[in-house]
């Protein structure tokens, strides 16, 4: 990750050692002007005065306070850029990513990994990576200053830093263990809450407002109750520190008062050693407090890569053939497909779709209709025999190619918050004559001109503002601009009033006279015309033919017939 910043990461590294070398001047020019004019009374000596020392001690604050800000903004642009790129790789891969991989993976999981997790790294390199190397070279300066100054007076003072090492250790073994508990829950909490808002409709529907609010209050208070601790441990350690602090100031006092040390110490040196005493604690503590940054940075990013490691689920989009163009001919040949294990959803499916043909899969729900058409847009891998397009094995083309020549209109189709005109062409290059005659083979062309901007209207988040139908006008309006080779409709006119539906038909009529077509629909009347009706159940094929042959055989496609034309009698 930090790779490609390695230069910025060097430059910085040695801004933060020349802001130690400034830091560390400050106490010895104060000890200097204590031990050397005051202690004397005189303001000159040699080259040296009061006010040169008062101007020197001046530009070295100025000096180092324009550096540390300097190198902080650096530092977080390399936070940044890190978070850039790791934010980038999540969302590609996610975009990459198989259908099977959504399947198992929470939505809110994902926020929590693209989101929190991100920001723990962006912490570990603006604020961990280069200040370590700065905290280790003023610790060793410090120590090598209090050493040469007076050997016995310095071992005295560090007889602090075990109990500074020790008690920040243990505190920051505590507080990782509340962490990583509390990151549990909130992963729990954001995935609470991203479905909540995704069924606020369902919630509001079934009035489960208040069970729902419980829920929350549930959740929310676990969340509270984890990070509790946290709060009472990270005021701990601080005053903690302060104590350990102040005895160490006071074994300084104590050693040079009883002169157990031996000859006495200027006052200036005393200052110093007390001075140095109090530095030393800040990148101690920052490091002990680093190191739970370090363990929460490590644990997201475990998390992050744990996905992006995981090519099990990557589609290629880069292989494969592409076709000089795509008839349509479609054959399942001898084809077993189960999402789990031997949980079988299609058994040895085995039928053909010839170019510009148009069929409907008819069944119960979970009879595998859905099924085949996910995998003839290869959302999944078959576990036993062949699907052709073209005679060609469909794992074999291109999927890029393959996808941008099958249109497939969902039952609730997803809407973008952009404007009307950009849903339709869906980020492709499209001209708006295309555009506006897609419209008009939708029959959505009221609907739109109704609209306050007409194509340039903005639609609300996952469409909203617009009902089921209108949504379907737009799914069709879509695929009619792109014009696949391959067309299919799950129950895409389920939500679309009788008269509507009739136009829309027409159309697609017209559109898919030289295109091959599937349609899944329980309303039977919209699939009577079809060249051949394909019936399932439990995963296997019971019946194909056309609509008459189905109904004169007697077989289940009749009596499914016969039982949805007297609901409508």
């Amino acid at each position: 990750m930090i790779k490609p910043y390695w230069k910025t990461v060097v430059f910085v590294t040695i801004l933060a050692l020349l802001i130690d070398v400034l830091a560390l001047a400050k106490p010895y020019l104060i000890r200097v002007l204590i031990d050397e004019f005051l202690k004397n009374g005189v303001e000159q000596k040699e080259f040296l005065s009061v006010s040169i020392i008062a101007y020197i001690y001046i530009g070295l604050v100025l000096m180092e306070n324009f550096l540390d800000y300097f190198n902080s903004t650096r530092t977080n642009i390399i936070g940044e850029s890190v978070v850039y790129d790791l934010r980038n790789k999540m969302y590609s891969y996610m975009e990459k990513a198989s259908i099977k991989f959504h399947d198992k993976m929470p939505s809110g999981t994902l926020f929590v990994r693209i989101i929190s997790d991100a920001e723990d790294v962006y912490v570990l390199f603006s604020d961990v990576i280069t200040t370590f190397v700065k905290d280790i070279f003023i610790l060793v300066g410090i120590i090598g200053i209090m050493i040469y100054i007076s050997f016995k007076l310095a071992m005295l003072s560090f007889i602090v830093i075990p109990l500074i090492i020790i008690s920040g250790l243990v505190l920051t073994k505590l507080l990782n263990k509340v962490y990583s508990n509390a990151k549990n829950v909130r992963t729990k909490l954001n995935t609470f809450f991203a479905e909540s808002i995704y069924g606020v409709k369902l919630i509001k529907v079934f009035n489960r407002q208040k069970e729902k609010q419980q829920e929350c209050e549930k959740i929310t208070t676990e969340f509270k109750e984890t990070v509790k601790p946290m709060g009472y441990l990270q005021g701990l350690l601080p005053a903690i520190m302060t104590i350990i602090e102040n005895l160490g100031i006071a074994i300084i006092i104590w050693a040079v008062v009883s002169k157990v040390i031996g000859a006495n110490l200027d006052v200036g040196i005393i200052y110093m050693f007390i001075t140095y005493l109090k530095n030393m604690f800040e990148p101690i503590n920052r490091m002990i407090e680093n190191v739970e940054i370090v363990e929460e940075a490590i644990t997201s990013i475990d998390k992050i890569y744990e996905i992006l490691e995981d090519e099990t689920y990557l589609e290629n989009f880069e292989n494969g053939k592409t076709l000089d163009k795509i008839k349509g001919k479609i054959e399942f040949k001898n084809v077993w497909f189960a999402y789990e294990k031997d949980n079988w959803i299609l058994k040895d499916v085995s039928f053909t779709i010839e170019p510009g043909q148009s069929i409907a899969l008819v069944g119960k729900t979970g009879s595998g209709k859905t099924t085949i058409t996910n995998l003839i847009n290869r959302f999944y891998t078959i576990q036993k025999g062949e699907i052709l397009i073209d005679g060609v094995n469909i794992y074999d083309i291109n999927l890029e190619y393959l996808r941008k020549n099958i249109g497939t209109i969902l039952q609730d189709p997803f809407i973008y918050a952009k404007s009307i005109k950009d849903n339709i062409k869906l980020f492709n290059e499209i001209d708006y004559e295309t555009i506006k005659e897609a419209v008009e083979l939708s029959s959505a062309t009221n609907f739109i001109d109704s609209l306050d901007n007409g194509l340039d209207e903005i639609a609300k988040e996952r469409g909203n503002t617009f009902s089921a139908g209108q949504k379907q006008l737009l799914a069709f309006a879509r695929i009619f601009a792109l014009d696949p080779s391959i067309f299919i409709l799950d129950e895409a006119t389920a939500n679309i009033d009788t008269t509507t539906e009739e136009l829309i038909q027409k159309s697609v009529d017209k559109l898919s006279k030289n295109k091959t077509s599937i349609f899944i629909a329980h309303r039977l009347a919209t699939i009577v015309n079809v060249d051949k009706i394909i019936v399932l159940s439990n995963g296997e094929i019971i019946e194909q033919g056309n609509h008459e042959q189905l109904v004169k055989s007697g077989g289940y496609y009749s009596s499914l017939y016969s039982a949805y034309y007297n609901s409508l009698v």
